[in-house]
Order: C-alpha cells, then sequence, then structure tokens
C-alpha cells in the first residue's frame, strides 16, 4: 500500500485540531523565565521546570488585569489553554489567569508596589499640616456608603462652621481608582476647599484594592490640597495612607481629627480667659506696688529738694572759688612787690645815682670800657646819674665836652 503522504499544514492542523479536543483547559506550574513585554502590551515568557520547558503568552487585556509585577525567577500557577501556532509548528500557553506561589497575587503587588515607592521616597516626603479651622472639605468617596454618612455625622456634630462638598466616585471593582485618582487631581479647582478626606469603609483586601494601586497614591502625592486617608478598618492598611498627609484609622476618626469640637474649644477658650483674667489682675497687683514703691522714693516725695540741694551746693563753691581767687590775687601781688624790689635794686640807674657813669660812642651806641678803644675826633656819650653828656676826644685821649644833656 502506498503510504498517505501529508502536507506539513495538513499535518499541524490534525495536531492541532488533537490538542485543542483534548487540552481545552491546562493547569501548569513551573518558574517564569525569559519574560519580555512587547511594547502592544502582550507578555512573553516561558515556564520550565527541572526537566522541560513550555512557551507562553499573556495576552494584553490579560496582561493589564495582573495585581502584580510578573519578573523572572517567580513560581506561579498557570491557567490557559494550548495553542498550536501553525506558520511555526510549535506550541504554547495561552495564559488567562496567573497565580503567585507561597504568597497571594494581591499581596506581592501590594510589597511590589511599596518597595517601589519607597525607593522613590513617596512615603517620607514632606506631611502637609491640616487646617485646625477648615472652612470647606471635600469627601472623595463613594456617595451611598455608610462610610460618607458616618463622616457627614461625625463633622457635622463636632463643628457646624464647616461646609462639606461630596465628589463621588467608585471605591471599589473596575474603574475605581482611575476615578479616584483623577478626583484627586481636579479637587482644588472646588472654590474654598482646604482639605481632602479620601476613604471608604471597610472591607476585604479585594474590596479595598483601589487604594492600593499606583495611579491612587501619585494622585494622593501630586494633589494640591491636604488628604487624609480613611480607608477601612483599624487593621487595614493601604498604600493610600502611607503616601497620605494624615492616615485616619477609621471614616469617623477621620472626621474627628479633621475638625475640633466645638465643646473642646469653648472649654480652651474659657480656660484661656481665665487665664488671661488672672495675668491682668497679676501684672495690675505687681504695677500698683511698682508705682507705691516709686512714689516712696525721695525724688519723687521731695522733687525740689534735690534742686535745693544743688543750690546750696553752688552757693558753697561760688564762696569758694571767691576766697581762692582773692587769696591768689594776694599772693600774686607780693610776689610782684618783691620781683619789682629786686629788679630796682638791681637797676643800672640805682648804680649810676651812686656816682657811676656809662659811656657810649655816640654813632654806634657802643660801651666804652677802655679808653684805648676811642680814637681822636670821635663823638662819645656818658650817661650820668642824672642826665647825658657828649664830649669829642681830643689829641692825648683828652675829652673835651661838648654838651649836656639833663
Amino acid at each position: 500500500m502506498q503510504p498517505h503522504v501529508q502536507t506539513v499544514a495538513e499535518l499541524t492542523g490534525e495536531i492541532k485540531d488533537l490538542i485543542d479536543g483534548n487540552l481545552p483547559e491546562v493547569w501548569v506550574r513551573g518558574e517564569v523565565s525569559n519574560r519580555l513585554k512587547a511594547g502592544s502590551g502582550h507578555i512573553y515568557l516561558t515556564l520550565k521546570d527541572d526537566r522541560a520547558q513550555l512557551a507562553a503568552v499573556i495576552w494584553r487585556n490579560t496582561a493589564s488585569r495582573l495585581k502584580f509585577d510578573l519578573q523572572d525567577g517567580m513560581q506561579v500557577v498557570a491557567n490557559g489553554s494550548i495553542e498550536v501556532y501553525s506558520p511555526r509548528g510549535t506550541y504554547q500557553l495561552i495564559v488567562r489567569e496567573l497565580i503567585p506561589q507561597g504568597i497571594g497575587a494581591l499581596e506581592l503587588a501590594f510589597r511590589q508596589l511599596h518597595a517601589k515607592l519607597a525607593a522613590e521616597g513617596l512615603f517620607n516626603r514632606r506631611k502637609r499640616s491640616i487646617p485646625r479651622f477648615p472652612k470647606r472639605i471635600a469627601l472623595i468617596t463613594s456617595p451611598s456608603g455608610a462610610a460618607v454618612r458616618d463622616m457627614i455625622q461625625v463633622i457635622s456634630r463636632r463643628w457646624r462652621a464647616t461646609d462639606l462638598v461630596i465628589v463621588p466616585v467608585k471605591v471599589q471593582g473596575d474603574g475605581a481608582a482611575a476615578e479616584i485618582a483623577a478626583a484627586l487631581r481636579s479637587v482644588h479647582r472646588l472654590p474654598n476647599v482646604d482639605v481632602v478626606i479620601c476613604g471608604r469603609g471597610g472591607g476585604s483586601l479585594e474590596d479595598l484594592w483601589a487604594f492600593n494601586e499606583e495611579v491612587v497614591a501619585r494622585a494622593i502625592a501630586a494633589c494640591q490640597l491636604p488628604v487624609i486617608s480613611a480607608v477601612g478598618h483599624e487593621i487595614d492598611v493601604t498604600i493610600a495612607d502611607l503616601v497620605a498627609d494624615v492616615r485616619a484609622l477609621t471614616p469617623s476618626e477621620a472626621g474627628e481629627r479633621v475638625v475640633p469640637h466645638q465643646d473642646d474649644l469653648w472649654q480652651t477658650l474659657d480656660s484661656l480667659q481665665s487665664r488671661l483674667v488672672a495675668g491682668l489682675r497679676g501684672r495690675a497687683v505687681k504695677s500698683r506696688l511698682k508705682l507705691d514703691a516709686l512714689a516712696s522714693r525721695r525724688v519723687l516725695a521731695k522733687p525740689f529738694q534735690r534742686v535745693h540741694d544743688t543750690a546750696n551746693r553752688l552757693d558753697d563753691l561760688e564762696l569758694r572759688l571767691r576766697r581762692a581767687a582773692t587769696q591768689r590775687i594776694v599772693a600774686a601781688r607780693r610776689k610782684v612787690d618783691v620781683t619789682a624790689a629786686t629788679l630796682d635794686a638791681l637797676s643800672p640807674l640805682k648804680v649810676l645815682g651812686r656816682g657811676y657813669s656809662i659811656t657810649r660812642r655816640t654813632d654806634s651806641r657802643e660801651v666804652i670800657y677802655d679808653a684805648g678803644q676811642l680814637q681822636a675826633g670821635e663823638r662819645i656819650t656818658t650817661m650820668l646819674g642824672c642826665g647825658e653828656v657828649i664830649s669829642r676826644v681830643d689829641a692825648g685821649n683828652v675829652v673835651i665836652p661838648l654838651e649836656v644833656e639833663k
């Protein structure tokens, strides 16, 4: 018999039909390797163990629903179907669901995002303070949930001077994270809003997952207003709680933290008033004592006494000055008299009065000490005790008087 010869396409088609008919759905465990995310959004990878490997692909629609980051080396369980790719004659697993081993998918996604944002410093950024007396508060939450009713009730009971505006969003399910992020990005456009509360009531991890999405975390960090995160119960911690400026354990606690209690405020005001009154009274008493002390001082009790004392001192100083001046004048006069008597005793005129004389040349007034200084014919003047004699020198050193002046 002649063998039945098939074309490659025919044989591949039979294999495809055989596999499709017998393996419509499979579950397979393996290690992720050769992960590659294409520009189209599809993810190509290989599942392997120590004896074999299997090519796999995650189409874009499925990949977009993955809560965690798929990385090489992860142990996963994949659900899907085997498909034969006829043009290449190969088969691959079309993944419809992927479950990480050892830890849940959501928990893994939480840890991965937490590590990523922590490395960026998003959790340690500078936290903004909440206004003490907000004029208007925006509540980003579901309008039909119990959380919004609790917050409205708590805020209205504690502080009636605040307006509330509800920004309705989905808080769970598909599209919830995108709506929350969009509300956070635009809430500052509402007039007179001072602070934002974003949150919801309790639920499972899946119910709260919108507040663990990266888009919500970055929207909180970029929000232009202070954000209070109020998600779930006390034990629930979300990425939104870690990024927000203030974390409230519950929506009700968010209402308590965002506004003061009016009774507490009145008590504070009463206490401040009492302290102020007591302080003013104390200051008044101290001031009165200080005034009394000042009034008892001599300078204030007898303000002109110092003037009188100073005037008396000036009079005394004047008297002493006059006495001292008189004594100085008398002493000076005595000194002058003594000096005059001494000068008079030493005066050349006194010497001339005793019979002595002084001879000078008449022209040059040179004093003549020796007759040898003179020559015949020179004129000389002789000063006596009373008057002068003018003479001319003749031969033989004889002096011939010419005239006498008295």
